[in-house]
């Protein structure tokens, strides 16, 4: 399969960035959904998967955070939604 020597089987680097994160997860999608896997890959994509979401999840955690700091008025976080303008 084309798509299986994309995904490598070790696990995610140290701090890879949102995006990377993301583009992994999404190569690691089509491959499980493709099916025709052997359990044990399967299994190795699944686990990939997982320790890939929790890093991104973390990362987006971090950066609203960031942003909550940066709209800080006076002593109050006063969170705003994102708005793409639609």
């Amino acid at each position: 399969m084309p798509d299986e020597a994309k995904v490598d089987q070790a696990g995610p680097p140290a701090k890879a960035s949102f995006e990377t994160g993301l583009q992994e997860l999404e190569q690691i999608v089509k491959e499980m959904e493709g099916g025709e896997l052997p359990l044990e890959r399967a299994i190795e994509l699944f686990e990939k998967g997982m320790k890939l979401s929790e890093s991104c999840r973390k990362q987006l955690e971090e950066a609203e955070s960031r942003v909550e700091i940066l709209m800080r008025r006076g002593d109050k976080v006063m969170p705003e939604p994102f708005r793409t303008g639609k």
